[in-house]
């Protein structure tokens, strides 16, 4: 009965928020089906599944940085960041206690460097001297990462691929199709009523009314960088 009346008042609020979405500054986490780059000499590499629970400690888009870590499996984790750059808004890349990517809020060029233990650096802003230039940036408009990096001991990172790509998603965009909408709502419901581990947005292990709440705020939050 607790778990009707919590879905019957989660459609209802809901549906009015689908009304007016207030958009602040967030992180957005990389997308369930694109979450992959790929190197020629290292293989593909995935943006999204690190960290116990899975994805705990994934990369995520600031709006001005990255965070987080990528994992792969011929090469180990790349760290892109801790996500708090000494002066608040960008990793100054000096040297090895405040690294990490930036990203220009303007033009979405990435910059700065990532780490990898069994690799090295990897240069963000390589791109930009490959022929022709390919800089590596985040597009706005889709929401994907583009261009390339270079690491000196592994070559080019390629995030221009058209199939094996990585996009971001904002965390109220439950179904993962890069709209936030009632689809989002109706999926969420089915996955709560249903005692998916996906709708365990707490992440306490209990399906009750602290998940809808916390999918209603993030639903709230609307999806701009």
């Amino acid at each position: 009965m607790l778990k009707e009346i919590t879905v019957h008042r989660l459609t209802s609020v809901l549906t009015l928020a689908t009304l007016a979405w207030p958009s602040a500054a967030q992180s957005l986490e990389v997308s369930i089906a694109r979450k992959h780059s790929w190197g020629e000499n290292v293989g593909f590499a995935n943006w999204r599944d690190a960290g116990s629970p899975v994805g705990a400690e994934g990369v995520l888009l600031e709006p001005t940085f990255l965070s987080g870590f990528v994992w792969g499996e011929n090469v180990g984790w790349i760290n892109l960041g801790d996500g708090l750059p000494a002066n608040g808004t960008h990793y100054a890349n000096v040297d090895g206690s405040d690294f990490g990517v930036n990203l220009d809020s303007g033009t979405g060029h990435l910059s700065g460097l990532g780490w990898g233990e069994n690799i090295g650096w990897i240069n963000f802003t390589g791109g930009a001297a490959a022929a022709p230039p390919r800089p590596a940036r985040f597009d706005f408009d889709t929401g994907r990462l583009h261009g390339y990096a270079w690491g000196e001991n592994i070559g080019w990172i390629n995030l221009d691929d058209d199939m094996h790509f990585v996009a971001f998603r904002c965390p109220g965009d439950f179904n993962d199709d890069g709209v936030l909408d009632f689809f989002d709502v109706q999926a969420f419901l089915q996955a709560f009523s249903a005692h998916h581990p996906a709708a365990d947005l707490a992440a306490d292990g209990v399906f009750n009314f602290f998940d809808a709440q916390t999918f209603l705020n993030l639903f709230s939050m609307g999806c701009e960088l």
